[in-house]
């Protein structure tokens, strides 16, 4: 096996070893409270959006990427590559997407009582399952150029002026122009976003720093620790959308070089650091999520205090 095969699959084990679990971790949380509750409040129903689709991203890039470069499953034929690429992409979009529409539902949930913005917010809560019909539907059609001209690598020529190469895959856009409409529809889908998510989480952290200063006095004649969940508020806002800027933005910028190249490049190099991170924040983020959301720590909790009392009794049986 060469080495930068091996090297590939090592790192996108890593992903795989971290998103899964922790993807899974958060679903099974919220589909717990769902089941207790018969219900999810807003937030947890985003939440849960968006780490299902961090699962598929990580499911269908990451863990699979791991057994083509390891060699131990032959996965990418041209259907594989179509189905692989289409749900990567879908996927990767709506994490973008479920992430703004997290932070600005958090922005609007520090609106007072009885403003327009609060109205506002209680209307996006009745009707959240409007926001993702349209976001699935949008980024399902902008991805169909996924399923035109997808190859499998064998079958794809690489002679070819208007290709993109992700390793085992092809992307053969029929012009040149088609190649720069979609790389461009994909950008602007990921910078709309990024630019409206940025804004929400900076009049966040306005308030919070505004907040924080009207109770300082408060809080330091009583010594008390009133401030730690807006500082933990704070903190986890910062540390989303850092993660999401950083990383997002180092993948659309490899994205546009790979645009301008004028023919297929022979190495996957520029894909692959592409990819990774793009992949990353799917597999950092629930743990970020999983640090700072109480519900998902409780439930996890129970869950472990659960088992532990199973294996006792089950000790205790045998004896």
């Amino acid at each position: 096996m060469p080495s930068e095969e091996f090297v590939r699959g090592m790192l996108y084990l890593s992903l795989t070893v971290v998103g899964i679990p922790g993807n899974t971790a958060i679903v099974v949380a919220f589909l717990s409270v769902l089941h207790r509750d018969k219900r999810l409040l807003a937030a947890d129903a985003i939440v849960l959006h968006l780490a299902c689709v961090n699962l598929v991203v990580v499911a269908v890039r990451c863990l699979l990427e791991t057994l083509a470069s390891l060699r131990l499953a032959d996965i990418f034929s041209e259907a594989a590559c179509k189905g692989v690429i289409f749900a990567y992409r879908t996927s990767r979009s709506l994490s973008i997407w479920f992430t703004f529409v997290l932070s600005a539902y958090q922005c609007l949930s520090i609106a007072p009582p009885g403003s327009r913005w609060a109205s506002f917010r209680s209307l996006l809560g009745r009707y959240l399952w409007v926001v993702f019909l349209a976001l699935w539907l949008i980024n399902t059609c902008m991805t169909s150029a996924a399923v035109l001209f997808s190859l499998n690598a064998m079958n794809a020529s690489l002679s070819a002026n208007h290709g993109i190469n992700v390793q085992f895959c092809y992307v053969n856009f029929p012009s040149k122009l088609s190649k720069e409409a979609n790389g461009a529809a994909q950008v602007g889908r990921d910078v709309v976003p990024m630019m409206l998510m940025t804004l929400a989480s900076l009049i966040i952290l306005h308030f919070l720093y505004k907040h924080s200063k009207q109770l300082k006095g408060l809080r330091g004649a009583s010594g008390g620790r009133g401030g730690s969940s807006e500082r933990r508020a704070a903190k986890v806002v910062v540390a989303l959308v850092t993660l999401y800027v950083v990383l997002y933005g180092v993948d659309n910028g490899i994205w546009v070089y790979t645009l301008t190249v004028r023919k297929t490049m022979s190495k996957s190099l520029f894909s692959d650091l592409r990819i990774f991170f793009s992949s990353l924040y799917c597999a950092l983020s629930p743990v970020v999520i999983i640090a700072s959301n109480r519900k998902v720590i409780g439930r996890l909790r129970c869950a472990v205090q659960s088992k532990v009392i199973k294996e006792g009794a089950t000790t205790l049986s045998t004896l």
